[in-house]
């Protein structure tokens, strides 16, 4: 895997810092969590696919994949809660209720434990690689 330099390492920092507080906040119903949370799940996303790996080790690739996917879920988590306040994507109330209203939390709560299984493994199989 590629690391991160000090200044790339401190951004995904607080990318994630970003994204705790305004989860944390949204569930407080404070109007400004998501604008926190979005540019929070940019800078961590945005961080984490500028780490490559340049291996042929199969299980790595695919969990890099997975973590991939786990990205995509943080970056549609934060739309969610925009969108949660207002319904700027324009369904009319029921569909809006259906498909929007704090699901945010579901696509949160999948992408946190993508990233968290995927984080795990590639410490593991990246440790397995160098004995």
């Amino acid at each position: 895997m590629r690391q991160l330099s000090k200044w790339e390492g401190l951004l995904m920092l607080v990318g994630g810092l970003l994204m705790v507080v305004g989860a944390g906040a949204n569930v407080l119903f404070l109007s400004w969590a998501p604008y926190v949370f979005a540019p929070g799940a940019l800078l961590f996303v945005a961080m984490q696919l500028r780490q490559r790996y340049e291996g042929r080790d199969f299980t790595i690739r695919r969990l890099r994949r997975i973590q991939m996917i786990s990205d995509v879920l943080f970056l549609v988590a934060g739309l969610l809660m925009i969108a949660n306040q207002s319904n700027f994507l324009g369904f009319d109330q029921l569909s809006y209720i259906k498909y929007v209203h704090n699901n945010w939390v579901v696509v949160l709560l999948v992408a946190a434990i993508l990233q968290l299984y995927t984080s795990h493994r590639i410490a593991n199989e990246l440790e397995k690689d160098t004995k």
